[in-house]
């Protein structure tokens, strides 16, 4: 996901599941290297803060974790 750079985004992408968050509803937030990264859940956020490389720069991650998110 690519830095907010002030603006207000509407949605946003759980890094770990894929699942499309509204950053202004969720309370699972992680910062990375300046970032800010919105997750649909604690389970999503702890796999995120545990290996933020994991999942940012072009990291596999492991989309396909939560598929009953969809």
């Amino acid at each position: 996901m690519a830095p907010l750079f002030g603006k207000k985004a509407t949605k946003a992408k759980d890094l770990v599941c894929g699942m499309d968050v509204d950053p202004a509803k969720t309370q699972w937030m992680s910062s990375h290297d300046g970032s800010s990264y919105y997750f649909c859940g604690k389970s999503c956020k702890d796999a995120f803060d545990a290996d933020p490389a994991k999942y940012v720069g072009g990291g596999q991650g492991s989309m396909s974790q939560h598929q009953g998110h969809r």
